[in-house]
């Protein structure tokens, strides 16, 4: 199974909605709102230079405890984008994409992973769907200036309307809109994920052959596949019985179960539908395949930083639910879901 973050920040218990609400009251009295012009121009900022700046630098990820870096590469010449990350703690893992084709390698196990797909956005990007979505659900907040990697930038708080999801802190160039910084904040106010350029450069001059001849050297890999075909959840006999407030589906499609990393186990023929929920900011992923007493133990809850998975079992199937919210949001994706 594909569980997989661009940057590697990982899979914090989840806080009360009491705590949530006096954290929330708090902020709304120190903090004003953003004018609804500045914050949709801001966003369009943000997104923007994700997808359309060239940049390079190292990127630190701290989640549950752990901390990871990754050294990133983004190049945009004409349509084409290419992106370039390496990992550079513990196993060795490079990713490379052009356009639509993401390839993951693990050089020490000699294992490489091609897909062709519309990858969801990473950080520094920030939109996964239309700006409207996110103001439905979150408030743009100014909190001043700062300093991040020796570039000048605007803090701003996305603060959610409700507690099914969690607040975001965000550093923007204020030169480029690049954002350099991100927190993910749990309702109590502590810091549960935190992703930041140490060093970054900005308006790099593209090389793209440094992305297109690292895809050609997979000589010695073994090569998996996974094919993605497009699905619709109630045509594959399932069904959300009541939507999960804020969220809704942007992506369903079928995968084989083929092992994606070196420490997955192949899993056999059978193929596993992927549906993948929304806010516009943050998003769900809902796994659903055959049940295997092999494979499959018992009902699991996970957190590492804002991270939560939630496993259990549906009769025959076997149901993970796993994104940055609040684990009784996954929950309630869980409950709705049924087969039909």
């Amino acid at each position: 199974m594909v569980r997989r973050r661009v940057v590697n920040s990982a899979l914090v218990l989840l806080t009360t909605a009491a705590g949530g609400s006096a954290w929330a009251a708090a902020a709304t009295a120190s903090a004003p709102t953003a004018p609804a012009t500045d914050a949709r121009a801001w966003l369009a900022r943000i997104h923007g230079a994700a997808s359309q700046r060239n940049y390079q630098g190292t990127m630190v990820v701290t989640a549950g405890g752990a901390v990871t870096s990754s050294r990133i590469a983004h190049y945009c010449e004409g349509p084409h984008t290419y992106e370039r990350i390496d990992g550079l703690d513990g196993e060795r893992r490079q990713v490379l994409r052009h356009n639509e084709v993401v390839q993951t390698l693990w050089p020490g196990s000699r294992l490489a992973s091609v897909e062709q797909r519309d990858p969801l956005a990473p950080f520094p990007s920030l939109l996964k769907s239309s700006e409207e979505q996110i103001f439905d659900r979150y408030e743009l907040v100014p909190e001043g200036d700062d300093r991040i990697a020796g570039h000048d930038t605007a803090v701003f708080l996305l603060r959610p309307r409700d507690t099914e999801r969690f607040a975001q802190r965000l550093w923007a160039d204020k030169a480029t809109g690049l954002l350099l910084r991100t927190d993910v904040i749990g309702g109590d106010g502590r810091v549960l994920e935190s992703a930041a350029f140490t060093d970054v450069t900005i308006g790099v001059k593209p090389q793209p052959d440094a992305v297109l001849k690292a895809m050609k050297m997979l000589d010695g890999y073994r090569v998996l596949k996974p094919v993605l075909t497009p699905a619709r959840l109630e045509a594959e006999g399932w069904q959300l019985k009541s939507p999960v407030k804020g969220f809704r589906q942007i992506r369903c499609v079928k995968r084989s179960l083929d092992a994606a990393s070196p420490n997955d186990q192949a899993a056999g023929p059978a193929d596993m539908l992927q549906a993948v929920y929304s806010d516009g900011l943050t998003h769900v992923s809902v796994f659903i395949e055959p049940y295997s007493a092999e494979r499959h133990r018992q009902a699991v809850e996970t957190s590492i930083g804002a991270t939560h998975t939630l496993m259990e079992r549906h009769g025959d199937w076997w149901v993970t639910a796993m994104g940055d919210v609040p684990l009784a949001t996954l929950k309630k994706f869980g409950k709705a879901l049924e087969r039909r």
